[in-house]
């Protein structure tokens, strides 16, 4: 609603109550479309700079629907037209007179005939817009029994437009989502039986088990005999006694026989009137079953990373054990620093155990791994290590890589900036601008050696940095003094976009 409400705020007076009740009507609306068979135009007045002195009335179209149910009368989209002069006579007529103005004879545009009528949008005590709702005439034919019940449903909607009492400001419907009119209608009366079902509504109806003549049966009695639980058939039956009150109550599912069901309850009550209430129904028995699939699979994926997790932190365990009973420094040194790599590893499944999003969290993985190098390497007491800024979202493609040359770069800065049990900082800094990750870890410690060349160096933890950066993460790192006191500082730079894969 960004661009509506945008509109409405440059061009309209409108406080936030009015444009807030304008867009839930906008959210609506596609109902009284489809119902009217017509197009909705949303029109509010504005003023015009005259050639002369002053300013001529004129009303702006800020928003268009076109119906699902029939033929629309605009090719063209009439969001930002303009209209003054004689043309806006049926719009100032509902404004000023907040009334619903209906042409007599169709307007022709070119050789298509158009039923133009205006209906007031009412906010409180006062109008605020029109919409006007014009239908195309050209396929005009003798109306059935569905395409009355259509027309007398939009009419009922329009006087409760014009009312202020449609959409009403509790109405919950999520946007985007919900059945439609063509998906199935009901029609109840003020007890809540039956008096017009649609083809699709009984269509519906029968998937849920719901056999013989529904016209003139009480609805919560047709699905308390078919629903598979009791308690929704219940839910349904207060949902429509609800919304008969003129209540907005939220959608329910019904499952039976197989399927399942969306009802959504609307309220009929134009002029103050009670006559009952509409129910829209959709089969989503599929959108259910693909549902639990990919519930199903997440739950897999989820319980995989928490194996995984499970096993590397194992494998790390033992790599420890092992460490303990080698003699031989070099040999300690390198399973303990296998150890860390399968460890950090370890934590980027386990955040993944949690949730399967195409992004993690980065901050909560790497302030764990800050604090687990810290404990392994027995340097917590006198090299404090602590991260800087946020690395925000990261993509989880990425994440094992970025873990793992965090751990390397981090672990090379607490081993040689400090020899001899010298004190100092390590600093984790993290930056994001313009969809690129700067990471610079900076330490206070002795600083680089003369000949050092991170392009010459055999270390294997300078070769897994170099490998991953290029290779996984498609960066960058360098390195070089931290400032004029010493220290260094190795920067790494990536892109955060996500990267194409081979052949997909």
């Amino acid at each position: 609603m960004s661009a509506l409400t945008d509109t409405l705020a440059a061009r309209t007076s409108l406080d936030d109550a009015s444009v807030d009740h304008i867009a839930r009507l906008v959210g609506e609306w596609q109902l009284l479309s489809d119902l009217a068979f017509a197009d909705l135009l949303l029109w509010v007045p504005v003023a015009i700079p005259a050639a002369e002195a002053g300013s001529v009335p004129a009303f702006l179209c800020v928003a268009q629907c076109r119906p699902t149910t029939g033929p629309t009368a605009y090719q063209h989209d009439q969001v930002g037209v303009v209209l003054r002069g004689a043309r806006i006579a049926p719009m100032r007529i509902a404004y000023s007179e907040a009334r619903i103005f209906r042409e007599v004879d169709p307007d022709w545009d070119g050789d298509l005939p158009i039923r133009r009528e205006a209906i007031p949008v009412r906010h409180g005590d006062k109008v605020i817009a029109v919409v006007g709702r014009d239908a195309n005439l050209a396929s005009v034919r003798t109306p059935s029994q569905l395409e009355l019940v259509y027309l007398q449903s939009a009419a009922d909607l329009a006087a409760m437009v014009a009312d202020g009492t449609f959409p009403a400001e509790d109405s919950r419907l999520e946007e985007g989502a919900g059945p439609r009119v063509g998906d199935g209608l009901v029609r109840l009366e003020p007890d809540g039986t039956i008096i017009y079902a649609s083809p699709n509504a009984l269509s519906a109806f029968n998937r849920l088990g719901v056999t013989g003549n529904v016209l003139s049966e009480p609805i919560d009695a047709l699905t308390g005999t078919v629903a598979d639980d009791p308690f929704d058939a219940g839910d349904l039956a207060a949902a429509v006694a609800d919304a008969i009150d003129g209540g907005h109550p939220a959608s329910i599912e019904i499952e039976g026989g197989g399927a399942v069901i969306l009802f959504r309850a609307m309220p009929l009550r134009p002029r103050g009137e009670t006559l009952g209430a509409l129910l829209l129904m959709q089969d989503v028995t599929e959108l259910r079953r693909r549902d639990r699939q990919i519930m199903s699979k997440d739950a897999t994926i989820r319980e995989i990373h928490h194996r995984v997790k499970n096993n590397l932190q194992t494998v790390a365990a033992l790599l420890r054990l092992q460490a303990r009973r080698v003699s031989v420094p070099e040999a300690r040194e390198a399973l303990e620093e296998s150890m860390r790599r399968v460890s950090s590893i370890a934590l980027v499944h386990e955040t993944l155990s949690v949730s399967i999003d195409e992004s993690v969290d980065f901050d909560e993985i790497v302030d764990r791994l800050l604090v687990m190098l810290s404990d392994v390497m027995g340097s917590s007491s006198r090299v404090a290590v602590r991260r800087e800024g946020s690395f925000g979202e990261v993509p989880a493609e990425v994440a094992t890589a970025l873990v793992l040359v965090l751990t390397e770069l981090v672990q090379n800065a607490v081993e040689h900036a400090f020899p001899d049990d010298r004190s100092g900082t390590v600093a984790v800094l993290a930056e994001r601008l313009r969809g690129e990750l700067t990471v610079t870890i900076r330490d206070d410690g002795v600083g680089l050696p003369v000949d050092f060349a991170a392009d010459k160096s055999d270390r294997l933890g300078m070769q897994i940095v170099k490998t991953l950066v290029s290779a996984e993460l498609n960066g960058t790192v360098e390195f070089g003094g931290h400032d004029e006191h010493g220290g260094t500082a190795a920067v790494l730079r990536m892109p955060l976009g996500r990267r194409a894969r081979v052949g997909g």
